[in-house]
């Protein structure tokens, strides 16, 4: 899948908002604020579950990765989110 048809399939899901669960939540980890090398995928299946997360890295931006992105929106398909929660920018790894 295009890497620009998968960033626009996610952020689709983004703008819905929350419609309960289950619900993917998505956050960008790296170096710097322009380059995320790391995505984490948190998958929350009822109010009150334990939340199960997979982490995805890349030697480049993650954002930018078709491979990633084309995960990234089977992992939602799959999980039959009911909500995808995306958090802004990259958080710095410590």
């Amino acid at each position: 899948m295009n890497v620009d048809k998968a960033k626009k399939r996610i952020a689709k899901q983004v703008k819905k908002g929350f419609k309960g669960y289950p619900q993917i939540a998505i956050a960008y980890f790296g170096d710097t604020p322009e380059c995320a090398t790391e995505v984490a995928v948190q998958f929350t299946l009822e109010e009150g579950a334990q939340v199960q997360e997979e982490r995805f890295a890349s030697p480049t931006d993650a954002r930018e990765s078709e491979v990633i992105q084309s995960a990234l929106v089977k992992i939602i398909e799959r999980a039959n989110a009911n909500s995808v929660i995306e958090v802004e920018g990259v958080a710095l790894r410590a």
